[in-house]
């Protein structure tokens, strides 16, 4: 043997022993900094199988999908000591789903009673939820605090009443900058019309009524809306909350909502989170050495961190030949998939049992009874009958949003988890229609 086959040889043994040690330890005894797990992406045939599996229409959500945006937010804000990320339940509220958050190192963003149970049910700790609702009775907003869960209030009057009858508990402020954004009317609520969050321009009456109801306040939130793609224009809002925060001298956090855009398509515009990571962290590092205390920076993202990871399976029923277009109808409609028809937006739509053909101009069409439109007039590789065709960016507000309109049933849930699917949801079945119905007796109707 060589001296230099000897080498080599020493190398390889040496190699492996180093790989046996790690690969057996214990997960929580190897370096903080090594990354073993393996990747496991999800691919075309792993949709077509588990339409195969579970039927067709369905939502599939990849964990790991999840995983790689929440750990791409922390990163962006690695520079902020306590940073707080309350996953927006409202954009897909599955139980797995809450439980995967909550793994990941999350908390919740909720918005109704129904939201908070959830999250408690999913085994989220109430310190960890923040309750964030809009046009609620009093006695709800009463009966989220008895669970312990952090309220956030966006109403004068309802600020008052229950500053005067329970000035003891933790309230978050829910201020509305007046800053726009959103790519549709619908989502651009920051403008001075508004119903969401209390206006900067009232912080007068803000502050009176906390001196006459000695209440404790310990966080600021700002509303802004969806599809920020302008950094400057969040920090000038967040400017504007580190104003309205020195204002109070007991915070603990800050909460800057989210409304980060994601791409929809290829080349699509996206919210820059690293640069947006990058320049509100010095801004609001400097803002605590300015206040005086080391607060909690906090975002509650929902599209931000589920929507690419969501796809939604549906099976073509025909293809349907006009004088002007070809239709491609699908085994569902817009109340299993609304935002097309109620946003405009633009899901990106791939047959994935035919994903190299030629592809042809297809308007997608739904079987609802009305206008029910996915897409006009698209490129997408040549269909048939039974193709499976896959809709992007499912993963936030498409289940949430569903409905039994036309007596149809809600479809199910399967969540990617280490290469494997996970029914997380059952379909519906008739029984589900009729369950809560009560059928009245009628007596005969005499002639």
């Amino acid at each position: 043997m060589t001296p230099l086959t000897q080498n080599l040889f020493v190398i390889f043994i040496t190699s492996c022993f180093i790989f046996n040690i790690f690969y057996f330890l214990p997960l929580t005894a190897r370096p903080k900094n090594l990354h073993l797990r393996k990747t496991y992406a999800m691919q075309h045939q792993d949709l077509v199988q588990i339409s195969e599996t579970h039927g067709s229409p369905i939502y599939v959500y990849d964990a790991h999908a999840m995983e790689a945006q929440y750990n791409r937010l922390t990163n962006a804000f690695s520079a902020v000591p306590q940073l707080r990320i309350n996953y927006a339940v409202k954009a897909l509220s599955n139980l797995s789903v809450l439980k995967w958050m909550h793994h990941l190192g999350a908390g919740l963003d909720t918005v109704s009673i129904q939201e908070v149970q959830l999250g408690l049910e999913a085994g989220v700790p109430p310190k960890e939820i923040i309750f964030t609702p809009n046009g609620v009775s009093l006695s709800e907003i009463e009966e989220v605090a008895t669970l312990g869960v952090q309220i956030n209030i966006d109403n004068l009057s309802v600020l008052e009443q229950f500053g005067t009858a329970h000035p003891t508990v933790p309230v978050c402020i829910r201020i509305n900058p007046h800053i726009m954004a959103g790519g549709n009317a619908n989502i651009s609520v920051g403008h001075i019309d508004s119903k969401f969050g209390i206006s900067i321009h009232q912080m007068p009456h803000v502050l009176r009524i906390v001196e006459n109801t000695s209440m404790n306040i310990n966080g600021v939130h700002m509303h802004t809306g969806s599809d920020i793609l302008d950094i400057d224009v969040f920090l000038h809002a967040a400017e504007i909350l580190f104003d309205t925060a020195r204002q109070f001298k007991d915070l603990e956090f800050l909460d800057f909502g989210s409304g980060f855009k994601v791409p929809y398509k290829p080349g699509d515009n996206e919210t820059n989170i690293e640069e947006l990571g990058e320049k509100l962290s010095v801004r609001f590092n400097a803002f605590c050495a300015d206040y005086g205390k080391e607060l909690v920076l906090a975002f509650e993202p929902g599209k931000f961190l589920v929507s690419q990871a969501g796809y939604f399976l549906t099976s073509v029923n025909s293809v349907k030949q006009t004088t002007s277009t070809v239709f491609a109808q699908v085994n569902s409609g817009f109340n299993h998939l609304i935002r097309p028809m109620l946003y405009g937006a633009q899901h990106r739509i791939e047959n994935i049992s035919n994903p190299e053909g030629r592809e042809r101009f297809y308007s997608v069409v739904g079987y609802i009874c009305e206008t029910d439109t996915f897409a006009n007039n698209r490129k997408i590789a040549e269909i048939s009958d039974g193709d499976v065709l896959c809709f992007h960016n499912a993963g936030a507000y498409c289940f949430t949003m569903a409905s039994n309109y036309n007596s149809r049933y809600r479809p199910a849930e399967v969540l990617w988890h280490n290469g494997e699917s996970h029914l997380i949801r059952q379909a519906e079945s008739f029984d589900d229609l009729v369950k809560n119905q009560v059928v009245m007796a009628f007596d005969a109707v005499e002639v």
